[in-house]
């Protein structure tokens, strides 16, 4: 049974389910593995217009499996240091980071009850992140004697909801529930459980409804910009991009579309 499973339940809109509902959808090297694949099988591919990443089960994902990782693919068993071998997992993890992030289609995190440490980091670096009424959100590395600041989360959270209530949240490793999580911008939108995954593809499908070039650009442009460090280069980086966008036939189609009042055939071109 894959670690990973992949639907297309709409056209362009592809469901990927962490798959270890025994294990809470705890990350092992299996699930991450599976998943780096996924991504890279998807990042370039402009027929897929979003993701929605989600959990099987009750949990979205507890964090790293505690009662063993195993061996990333590719690495023969024993062949590392004890030490050499932790950074390499480390790594194996963190690197989603950039994985997530280089998928051209926007990934949206449905985030179905628990997610925990890892699983945390895993929403945060999404996109856009939707959560079920009975979501809670656990920053819980520092209760296992670890630095809360792992997967990028010291990164993102403070650029989220500002650095004191990241240093609070992540200090106190104070759990937050899925109002809470909306009230402080952690996610856009809650909703009941059992309407989660139906809203996470409606927005899938909206954002499908517009030019693939044009959304791509849009992804790359705030990701890029939340690194810029004054108003002018993050203008000179839209002004360059926008310039390119304009540049493409379905722009020219989506002009048409709107004077005719109809709605736009875009064909990535």
């Amino acid at each position: 049974m894959p670690s990973i499973e992949v639907e297309e339940p709409r056209p362009g809109i592809l469901v990927l389910r962490l798959n270890r509902p025994e294990a809470l959808n705890a990350m092992n090297a299996e699930v991450i593995d599976e998943l780096h694949d996924v991504l890279r099988g998807i990042r370039d591919d402009a027929r897929i217009r979003a993701v929605v990443l989600t959990g099987a089960g009750r949990v979205f994902c507890a964090g790293l499996d505690l009662r063993g990782y195993g061996t990333p693919q590719g690495v023969p068993e024993g062949s590392e240091g004890r030490i050499q071998a932790s950074l390499r997992v480390q790594k194996h993890i963190a690197e989603l980071s950039e994985a997530l992030r280089r998928v051209r289609a926007p990934i949206i995190a449905a985030v179905n009850g628990a997610a925990a440490g890892g699983g945390m980091a895993l929403a945060l670096l999404c996109d856009i992140r939707i959560a079920g009424s009975s979501t809670v959100f656990h920053p819980s590395f520092v209760k296992r004697g670890l630095s809360n600041c792992d997967i990028g989360v010291s990164w993102l959270l403070p650029r989220m909801i500002g650095f004191s209530r990241a240093a609070d949240l992540l200090l106190t490793a104070k759990s937050v529930d899925a109002e809470e999580a909306e009230q402080i911008g952690i996610v856009s939108a809650v909703v009941p459980d059992d309407k989660l995954l139906e809203t996470a593809l409606d927005r899938g499908s909206a954002i499908a409804e517009n030019s693939p070039f044009g959304v791509w650009m849009t992804k790359e442009v705030l990701w890029a910009n939340l690194e810029t460090t004054s108003l002018r280069g993050g203008v000179e980086l839209e002004n360059r991009t926008q310039i390119l966008a304009a540049s493409t036939k379905d722009h020219r189609e989506a002009v048409a579309a709107f004077l005719e009042k109809r709605p736009a055939e875009y064909q990535n071109r």
